[in-house]
């Protein structure tokens, strides 16, 4: 399991990587139980980092079978497995229901509101199915600075406060409510806690039946 802040700094970070590592390890476990994927299934990644999903395939048969293809916006040589540099947000080089699942963790609140309708209409095109995580915007930890409140505040305010938290350089970074999410792919959406109080949202449709 990869180290979830290994580019943040200071002690906050070492402090939150392991309990996050061990959030993305139960995240996964109900990954399958969820998305429903046939064997051989075709994943796509999107904004899938250096490793992505693959970092948390484990040994299981089915797991191993997956056949997931990253797509990132930047260049990633290191990325053990078919790649394509494209943004989500835009057009991607695929066609119509090309792969099973459209699988995307930690990447929509990265993207601005004002392009999240046409990246979530990109998903649905390329996947019969889709899996769509983010941090919630009630949890009152920001996830990225690692800092209380920080989303909660103007930018103006937050991008003053960003400096003394975990992330390092600046970046806006608006967290979605569930209404939102529900909106946007208008599929049941699901709540991951930390005790009562709800750390990330999870939208996700199993694949449809191929008509092939």
């Amino acid at each position: 399991m990869p180290d979830v802040y290994a580019t943040a700094h200071g002690p906050l970070a070492r402090l939150a990587s392991p309990l996050a590592a061990r959030a993305r390890e139960r995240r996964h476990a109900r990954f399958f139980a969820l998305a429903r994927l046939p064997p051989g299934a075709r994943v796509l990644d999107i904004g899938c980092g250096s490793l992505g999903l693959r970092a948390l395939v484990g040994d299981g048969a089915a797991e191993r079978q997956l056949d997931v293809t990253g797509v990132d916006l930047v260049e990633r040589p290191e990325y053990p497995g078919p790649f394509v540099r494209a943004d989500a947000s835009e057009r991607l080089p695929f066609a119509d229901d090309e792969f099973d699942l459209a699988y995307c963790s930690s990447v929509i609140e990265h993207v601005l509101p004002s392009r999240r309708a046409a990246f979530a209409a990109e998903l649905r095109r390329v996947g019969r199915g889709f899996y769509v995580q983010t941090p919630a915007f009630s949890f009152p930890i920001e996830p990225h600075s690692l800092l209380p409140f920080a989303h909660w505040l103007p930018v103006g305010a937050r991008r003053r406060y960003w400096r003394l938290g975990a992330a390092g350089g600046w970046e806006q970074i608006e967290l979605l409510r569930r209404a939102e999410l529900r909106s946007l792919f208008g599929a049941p959406v699901l709540a991951e806690r930390v005790g009562p109080v709800v750390k990330s949202w999870v939208c996700v449709r199993a694949p449809a039946p191929d008509p092939r």
